[in-house]
């Protein structure tokens, strides 16, 4: 099964929004998730500074596939299993900025763990979206569960899943993408390719330049899409979720995106990455590009832009101030779901 590149190049973005079904509005509420989930992101990184956080892992750069992707889904019908740079998909999944500042601060209401696991570690029952560890790509054994669940119970349900171009070389992405191919689930992953694990550069990773053409070996398509380019995700997206849906089986798509930061914030990527590399790869920052595109479309205004980021600041503000103004988890709590114990 051969790679498919896609890439959207040329025409405004609104008509070609409109050859997919997008309306002006659908795109300014996509450009709005974007910017909301660098506005928290952040803030993440100034909160950990001023040491009121103890860790922020960034998916500054990811969210135009992020958000693209993930606006395929059905919130509170489909299934998300998202990474620790997920901000932006979860967002897009119905994630508040409230739920995610209260899983920096690890609260006790904080929608992930109660307070138990480490930031950016998201998840809610509510929004269908499942809680991750820290172990790279164990997440796919899990996404791929829920999405045999839903061939079985013949829900019409679709699971996305994400993860980085590092952890595809784990075992479990090998084996979760064998059993989705082999009984034809609808289930969607998305390596988001940074080209980097950490300070390991993608050429030192694996022997081949596009990680989607694993795909061929588990019988799925495999397609490479331009990370930054929120309206060529969207539409790969959109095929992809809609081919499972009708039954067709799974899809890998490879996001090429940037990192913007580093790994995290105990990470210090001057060490591995020169300031040329740095520089060049903030020309493939998705949220200036996408604005750029909405802007020259006439799908958004300057003044349009100013409003919606006065509206961010104001949310992003009060995420942070109600947040750090929530309990935290008692002592008590401490044990509460590990053993098998009658809990509230």
């Amino acid at each position: 099964m051969t790679t498919t590149t896609t890439s959207e190049t040329g025409g405004p973005a609104g008509s070609l929004a409109r050859s997919l079904g997008l309306t002006d509005e659908d795109l300014v509420a996509m450009y709005r998730r974007l910017a909301l989930a660098r506005a928290i992101d952040e803030r993440m990184w100034v909160l950990n500074r001023a040491g009121r956080v103890p860790f922020v892992i960034s998916g500054q750069g990811h969210e135009g596939a992020q958000v693209g992707i993930v606006s395929n889904l059905r919130p509170g019908f489909d299934w998300l299993v998202p990474f620790y740079r997920s901000v932006a998909g979860v967002l897009t999944f119905g994630m508040s900025a409230r739920e995610i500042m209260l899983a920096q601060y690890a609260k006790a209401p904080d929608p992930s763990s109660g307070g138990r696991q480490m930031p950016g570690h998201y998840g809610s029952a509510a929004h269908n979206i499942l809680s991750t560890s820290s172990p790279v790509a164990t997440q796919l054994l899990h996404a791929v569960g829920i999405g045999l669940a839903a061939r079985i119970r013949r829900t019409g349900q679709v699971v996305v899943t994400a993860l980085g171009e590092g952890a595809s070389n784990q075992g479990d992405f090998h084996e979760g993408l064998n059993f989705a191919g082999l009984h034809h689930l609808p289930v969607v992953t998305v390596i988001e390719n940074n080209g980097w694990a950490i300070s390991v550069p993608a050429a030192k990773q694996a022997p081949i330049v596009d990680f989607a053409e694993r795909a061929a070996g588990y019988g799925m398509p495999g397609v490479v899409v331009d990370g930054a380019d929120v309206i060529g995700c969207w539409r790969v997206g959109h095929e992809a979720v809609e081919r499972a849906r009708r039954g067709e089986g799974p899809t890998l798509i490879e996001a090429k995106v940037t990192r913007l930061t580093a790994h995290s914030s105990d990470d210090q990527q001057t060490k591995y990455r020169t300031a040329e590399e740095l520089e060049r790869e903030r020309l493939r920052d998705p949220l200036p590009c996408f604005r750029e595109q909405l802007l020259e479309a006439s799908v958004l205004t300057p003044e349009g832009v100013a409003a919606i980021a006065t509206e961010i600041a104001a949310e992003v503000n009060d995420a942070t101030e109600w947040a750090e103004q929530q309990p935290d988890p008692t002592v008590a709590s401490a044990t509460w779901y590990v053993y098998a114990e009658d809990r509230p």
